[in-house]
């Protein structure tokens, strides 16, 4: 009598005529199920490993381990390129931005050819530009930039979102963590400004349903949003990516900047070179041809 093969199949043996079926039913194990099943088990291993910092420490780890990977810095100075679109127009040059900490910041932008076409200087009272190709210029408060982004910010909210770094004269006792998408998630339903910073009264405003994710082991922002920061509940996101090396902290070399309103508005930006705590000026002046913008 010819032998045939046998294997094991939800506890009967069941003859096979082919010994080749066998084989490749016992490969398709080792190169599908297998696999598959160390994929879900490392997930669920992962998810615990992001998890035991939230459940042991609580939501003041987070805030300490981002407050401690933020980018440090007494000066910055950044070349980009933009790609800059509003209501399904689209612009794209390139720029510079120069960061005194907590005191100015500088921006120019240019053509392909380099000519500037605009240049900004910002302080934590005012902004001032000039407009190269119009020759207009305005000298003014926050409202034309808030006007410009559908949103209510200051300088350090600009600082922040232009960095990846969290704003850093507001409250945070207001946050709730959890995890998403395998990433830490911070959030809250209100985060004043501190006391000792508020410059005025307007300035002392909620930033409702604020939501921050953390990458699991950089600890940087990777997406920001800001919903509510205006009556017309317009909201702002941000997100950071391409993390590298800088002086040895990350920084991101891609921020997306995105404003969802009556025009939507959304800002790409490339970082092609950065440095940080070299010498920078700042020159900003308005020629005596130039109309200004009321």
């Amino acid at each position: 009598m010819k032998k045939l093969k046998l294997e094991f199949y939800k506890n009967k043996m069941i003859p096979f005529k082919n010994p080749c079926q066998s084989f490749y039913r016992l490969l398709l194990y080792l190169l599908v199920l297998i696999p598959a099943f160390m994929l879900l088990h490392g997930c669920k291993s992962n998810r615990r490993i992001i998890k035991a910092p939230i459940k042991e420490e609580g939501v003041e780890y987070l805030i300490r381990k981002l407050h401690d990977n933020e980018i440090k810095f007494n000066t910055f100075t950044g070349k980009f390129t933009i790609d800059y679109a509003i209501d399904r127009n689209r612009n794209d040059f390139k720029g510079q931005v120069r960061i005194v900490k907590d005191s100015l910041i500088w921006i120019s932008f240019n053509q392909d050819l380099g000519i500037e076409i605009a240049r900004f200087i910002i302080s934590q009272d005012s902004v001032k530009f000039v407009d190269r190709f119009n020759k207009l210029y305005f000298s003014g408060d926050y409202q034309l930039v808030n006007n410009f982004l559908s949103a209510n910010i200051d300088f350090g909210i600009l600082q922040s979102l232009l960095l990846g770094n969290d704003f850093e004269y507001y409250e945070d006792a207001t946050f709730r963590a959890s995890i998403d998408n395998r990433k830490y998630k911070l959030s809250t339903t209100g985060r004043n400004k501190l006391k000792k910073h508020v410059r005025s009264m307007d300035d002392n405003t909620r930033l409702l349903l604020q939501t921050i994710w953390l990458d699991p082991v950089l600890f940087k922002i990777t997406e920001i949003k800001l919903k509510e920061l205006t009556r017309d509940s317009k909201k702002l996101t941000a997100l950071y990516e391409d993390f590298q090396n800088i002086d040895k902290q990350k920084f991101p070399y891609r921020v997306t900047f995105s404003v969802e309103a009556d025009k939507p508005v959304s800002v790409l930006m490339k970082y092609v070179k950065v440095t940080l705590d070299e010498e920078v000026s700042m020159p900003f002046n308005i020629p005596d041809t130039y109309s200004r913008i009321y």
